[in-house]
């Protein structure tokens, strides 16, 4: 299948926390063909040896004049890829997006403000004949799912990736979770809880953070109905936020509406405060572990570590301390891999091991 082409917005935030939808875009996309980011800091660079020491051929743009002058054709996007804490696009971010649309290039928009509402947006796709489409703006509410209790009829073994904050990397270890699983003949199937995750090209799934918390949790429960169709060997679901962040509800939903086994808990050990609050110190591993364990009645089997600030050392030195304190497994999946997470999965749920290939 042809994957259409896609060019990344992500100006002064590629590779930082706000910069999320980029940086996943950048590492994996199965709906786009991603051609380049643009970040007027990082230009001339190549955006996957700037984000993760690896060549990938995406290079990175100053602007979209650029782009479009170094580029042999135009994109058939234009992504949005910033996911600040702010709900809503400056003057000159929506200046960028109309330029792109006056290009011809279809707009893809990850922000809970709706450009489908923006009548000057709407009046100009209609002229150039291009599409917005709102990633996070929800199905009308005849077509939203309310939770019904089916999912404690599933025996298929569900686990969450959860973590201490956001962005700290759930959905990255997630999908890398999801494709060792299958690597090892699982029919491993990944639920996104994100606009990230959507535009990565998720089957399942829906972004729950603008949803009410009764639809919040449903939805997460109708996505891992509809997935039994695959009849999958395991289920894994991305997290959101933190259950002890008191500035989201994600969390808590996912947890309700997935009700999973086992738990994966993602830590960015290097990281002083809650991202976009700095007044707000980060928990601990333990009070995180305790909090999840006592809301969900289901254990945490495993920690993932963000390695963002740390040098090689401190990232071994820490998986090291972290196994001796909490007796779990601990890895950073993007420099060590996920097979203790693998092989923990085995020993929590000893029917996949018949699915092991040989």
């Amino acid at each position: 299948m042809i994957k259409p082409t896609a060019i990344v917005y992500s100006e002064n935030e590629f590779g930082k926390l706000d910069g999320k939808v980029a940086n996943g875009l950048v590492r994996r996309s199965d709906k786009y063909e991603i051609v380049g980011v643009i970040d007027s800091k990082l230009a001339g660079s190549d955006a996957g040896e700037y984000l993760d020491g690896i060549k990938n051929g995406i290079p990175v743009f100053r602007d979209i004049y650029e782009a479009i002058h170094k580029l042999t054709t135009i994109p058939g996007y234009f992504v949005y890829g910033i996911a600040p804490l702010k709900p809503s696009l400056s003057a000159d971010e929506k200046e960028v997006i109309y330029t792109a649309i006056k290009m011809g290039m279809n707009i893809v928009n990850g922000l809970p403000e709706f450009l489908t509402e923006d009548k000057k947006c709407m009046e100009m796709a209609s002229t150039y004949g291009v599409s917005i489409l709102d990633v996070r703006k929800p199905p009308a509410k005849k077509d939203l799912h309310t939770y019904t209790g089916e999912i404690r009829n599933v025996k298929t073994p569900i686990i969450t990736v959860s973590g201490t904050d956001c962005a700290v990397g759930k959905r990255t270890t997630a999908l890398r979770l999801v494709e060792e699983l299958r690597k090892e003949g699982l029919n491993a199937v990944f639920i996104t809880t994100g606009q990230t995750g959507l535009l990565q090209g998720s089957k399942y799934g829906i972004a729950i953070d603008v949803l009410t918390s009764g639809f919040a949790t449903g939805e997460v429960e109708n996505a891992i109905l509809e997935a039994q169709k695959e009849s999958p060997d395991i289920i894994v679901v991305e997290g959101q936020g933190a259950l002890s962040h008191q500035a989201f509800t994600s969390s808590s939903a996912i947890i309700r509406g997935a009700m999973p086994r086992a738990i994966i808990l993602q830590h960015p050990p290097m990281r002083a405060h809650r991202c976009d609050f700095p007044k707000i110190p980060m928990p601990t591993v333990e009070s995180e572990i305790e909090l999840i364990e006592v809301f969900s009645r289901s254990p945490v089997i495993a920690l993932t570590i963000n390695h963002e600030g740390m040098t090689d050392y401190e990232v071994e030195k820490t998986i090291y301390d972290y196994e001796q304190r909490f007796e779990l497994p601990t890895t950073d999946v993007l420099k060590q891999g996920c097979a203790k997470l693998i092989e923990k999965l085995y020993e929590v749920f000893p029917e996949l091991a018949k699915f092991e290939t040989a």
